[in-house]
């Protein structure tokens, strides 16, 4: 698996459009707190109790058509997306990269998100619905 900085990963799907994004954290993250503007919301931990999904890979596997097609994953800080790109791999997926600080990044000096790094403080482009 590889690695990405925030702003590498968006130069990546710029360039090969053919580049999956899949956003890992729970739909009330994907949704409330905003997501990547290319990302497709698969949740690695279901609601309410964040239990791991035991279907993510066959989910992933529907939306991507085939184990070979390159996925860059996010979560909130970066801890999840490895986890979710592990279990990738062990299901024969090849080209997974995961974005390092995340969508929001680590948690500050005074436990707030989004001060230190991620894609949103990095300021690429996303949404909130």
């Amino acid at each position: 698996m590889e690695h990405l900085h925030p702003k590498r990963a968006y130069e990546i799907l710029q360039e090969s459009p053919n580049t999956l994004m899949i956003d890992c954290r729970t739909e009330a993250e994907f949704f409330y707190v905003g997501h990547p503007v290319e990302a497709i919301n698969i949740q690695w931990n279901t609601e309410p109790d964040f239990e791991i999904n035991p279907h993510f890979a066959d989910a992933v596997l529907r939306m991507a058509g085939r184990k070979d097609r390159s996925i860059v994953l996010i979560c909130r800080s970066g801890k999840r997306s490895v986890d979710a790109g592990v279990e990738l791999e062990k299901h024969g997926f090849t080209g997974i990269a995961n974005v390092l600080e995340g969508f929001e990044g680590e948690l500050d000096a005074e436990h707030h998100r989004g001060t230190l790094g991620g894609w949103r403080k990095h300021g690429l482009p996303w949404r909130q619905v």
